[in-house]
C-alpha cells in the first residue's frame, strides 16, 4: 500500500513539473539559449523562476516528521500536487514556444536529470519517506537551475550542429558567385527597411529576404539552407546584434556586398554595457564590406556621422537635414492615411512618394531602399510604384481603423528612445484626441529608469490622456508624468494589458481619438 501511495505522488509531481519544466523551456528559448541571459533573467524576475506556490509542499513533509501521521501526510502530498497542477498559472503568451529540435534535445536531457532524481527518491524509498518527499519538493523549486543544467551539458551538442548548419550553408553561398548580399543592421528600424526594400528590388530582380525577425547568424543560416535559390539574384540579410561580434559573425557567412546602418542608439545596454560598443558593433556591417562593397548610411543619425569609419569602401548618404547628402527627403507631409515627400537625388533627378507608413523614421528607412534601389539601376518612377504598395509592417507604427471613433497607430513590436520619441511625435501630428498606452522601454540597462522618465515627459508635451501598463514596470514613467506636472487625473495606470484597453475603450468612446500602442512586454518582463 506504502507503494502505491509513493508511485501516486510521483505521477502527480512528475506532472506538474512537465509544466513547470515547459515554462522555463520556453523562457531559455525568449533567451536565445544563452545560459547567461538566461540567468540574468532569473535574477530580474524571480517570481517567474521561483514560484511561492511550491512551497505548499512543505506541510506534508513537516507532518512526516511526526510520529502517526504518515497517512494524513501522504495524502496531502498527492493532493498538494495534483492542486499545483489544477490552479497552475494560465498566462497568454505572445510568443509561444516553438517545439525545434534543440528544444526536445533540451526536453530529453532535463527528462534524464529528472528521471535521476526519482531514481534517488526511490531508492531513499519507504523508510525515510519525508526525506524523499523532501527531494522532490526541491526539485520542483529549483526546477530553473535542472532546465539551465541541460542547456549546459547540450552545449557542446549543439555547437557541433550549430557549426554544421553554418558550414553548409557558407557553402551554398560559395556555390552561387553572382549572389549579391545586402545586410540591413541598425538599432531600430532594420526590419521596416529590409521589407521595403525587397519590394523596391523585387521590382526587377529575385529577392529573398530573411523572414519575420530571423537576424541572428542562426536565423539567416536557416534562411539560407532552407529557402536560398539558383534563382535568386538578391538577398536581404537583417543582421541584429546582443552583443559584440554578432553581427562580424553573420558577415563572414554571408559576404554581403552592401551594408545599409539605419540608425544607432541605446537598446540592450544590458549586454553591450555602452554606445560606443553599439557602434562598434553595427559597423562591424561596413568595416567587413570588400572593396568594392558600398555602405549606405543615415546621415541624420549623429551616431552614424561620428563614428570613424575604418573601410574606405564606396559610401553613400541619405537624410533630411545634414549637408553633403546623396539622397535627400524634402516637402515631407503627414495625415492620416500616410506620408508624402519628394527625393533629391545626387544626379539632380527627383520623384515624389506616397506611402501608408508613418513616420520621420519610416521617411528614413525608405530612403535607404530608394538609394539601393537606384544604385541597382531601377528607375526611381519604378521605385515610387513599389513604395506605394508597401504594406505597413505589423505592429511598426501600422495604422489601424478600429471604428469610425477609434483609429490606432500599433508600434507595439518593440521600444528604444528614439523610435519612442519618433512614434510620439507621429501621434502629436494627429488632429484627433491623442492617447498613448505603453508599458515603457526595457533592458536599457542603468539607464532604463532615466530614458523611460523622460519618455514620458515627453509624451505629456503631447497626449491628452496616458494608460501606464504594469504597476511595478511603469514606476519611472510615473515620475516623469509627476516631474512634468501632468494631471494624475489624465493618466492612468493599469494592472494588465486588458485592463489598459478596457480603459482605452472607456475614454475613446465619446470622441475621435487615435491611440498610439508603444512597445508591448515579451513573456519574459510581463508582471
Amino acid at each position: 500500500m506504502s507503494s502505491l501511495v509513493i508511485l501516486v505522488i510521483m505521477a502527480a509531481w512528475a506532472v506538474y513539473n512537465v509544466f513547470r519544466v515547459r515554462k522555463h523551456v520556453h523562457m531559455l528559448q525568449l533567451n536565445a539559449y544563452r545560459t547567461e541571459r538566461y540567468f540574468r533573467w532569473m535574477k530580474e524576475q524571480p517570481g517567474r523562476a521561483f514560484y511561492l506556490r511550491d512551497l505548499w509542499a512543505v506541510l506534508p513533509f513537516i507532518l512526516l516528521l511526526l510520529d502517526g501521521w504518515f497517512w494524513v501526510a501522504a495524502a496531502g502530498a498527492a493532493a498538494v500536487y495534483v492542486l499545483l497542477i489544477l490552479t497552475r498559472p494560465k498566462t497568454a503568451e505572445k510568443k509561444k514556444l516553438v517545439i525545434t529540435p534543440r528544444v526536445k534535445r533540451i526536453f530529453t536531457t532535463t527528462a534524464v536529470l529528472y528521471a535521476i532524481v526519482l531514481a534517488a527518491a526511490l531508492w531513499i524509498g519507504v523508510d525515510a519517506f519525508a526525506w524523499m518527499l523532501l527531494l522532490l519538493i526541491l526539485a520542483t523549486l529549483f526546477s530553473y537551475f535542472i532546465v539551465m543544467a541541460a542547456n549546459v551539458i547540450n552545449f557542446p551538442i549543439e555547437s557541433q550542429i550549430n557549426q554544421h548548419y553554418f558550414h553548409d550553408a557558407e557553402k551554398k553561398v560559395r556555390s552561387m558567385p553572382d549572389l549579391e548580399v545586402i545586410g540591413v543592421t541598425g538599432s531600430y528600424g532594420k526590419t521596416s527597411t529590409k521589407h521595403i526594400l525587397k519590394d523596391v528590388l523585387a521590382s526587377e530582380y529575385n529577392v529573398l529576404m530573411t523572414p519575420e525577425s530571423y537576424n541572428t547568424k542562426m536565423g539567416v543560416t536557416r534562411t539560407i539552407r532552407e529557402q536560398l535559390k539558383p534563382y535568386h539574384e538578391l538577398l536581404v540579410a537583417e543582421m541584429g546584434a546582443k552583443q559584440e561580434h554578432d553581427i562580424e559573425a553573420i558577415c563572414e557567412l554571408v559576404n554581403q556586398k552592401y551594408g545599409i546602418i539605419t540608425a544607432i542608439g541605446e537598446q540592450h545596454l544590458e549586454t553591450f554595457k555602452t554606445l560606443d560598443t553599439i557602434k562598434k558593433t553595427k559597423f562591424e556591417l561596413v568595416e567587413t564590406l570588400p572593396n568594392d562593397g558600398t555602405a549606405f548610411l543615415n546621415k541624420d543619425d549623429e551616431n552614424i556621422r561620428a563614428y570613424p569609419q575604418a573601410n574606405n569602401c564606396r559610401t553613400m548618404y541619405y537624410g533630411i537635414d545634414a549637408d553633403e547628402l546623396h539622397y535627400r527627403a524634402t516637402n515631407i507631409a503627414y495625415s492620416s492615411r500616410g506620408t508624402t515627400f519628394t527625393v533629391l537625388k545626387y544626379d539632380g533627378t527627383s520623384v515624389t512618394i506616397e506611402t501608408k507608413l508613418l513616420g520621420r523614421h519610416n521617411i528614413y528607412n525608405i530612403l535607404a531602399a530608394i538609394a539601393i534601389g537606384s544604385e541597382k539601376h531601377i528607375p526611381l518612377e519604378k521605385i515610387a510604384r513599389a513604395i506605394k504598395g508597401v504594406k505597413p509592417i505589423p505592429h511598426r507604427l501600422e495604422l489601424k481603423k478600429s471604428s469610425e471613433q477609434l483609429t490606432i497607430v500599433d508600434d507595439s513590436f518593440n521600444s528604444n528612445p528614439t523610435g519612442a520619441k519618433m512614434a510620439v511625435e507621429v501621434l502629436g501630428d494627429m488632429p484627433e484626441k491623442k492617447v498613448l498606452v505603453t508599458p515603457g522601454m526595457i533592458e536599457l540597462g542603468e539607464q532604463e529608469y532615466e530614458r523611460n522618465k523622460t519618455f514620458a515627459q515627453q509624451a505629456a508635451e503631447v497626449c491628452d490622456f496616458i494608460i501606464l501598463v504594469g504597476k511595478k514596470q511603469t514606476r519611472p514613467l510615473q515620475d516623469g508624468l509627476t516631474e512634468a506636472q501632468y494631471p494624475a487625473s489624465s493618466y492612468y495606470v493599469a494592472a494588465d494589458l486588458q485592463d489598459a484597453l478596457q480603459k482605452m475603450r472607456e475614454i475613446t468612446a465619446a470622441e475621435p481619438s487615435v491611440v498610439l500602442l508603444e512597445n508591448d512586454l515579451p513573456d519574459t518582463f510581463n508582471e
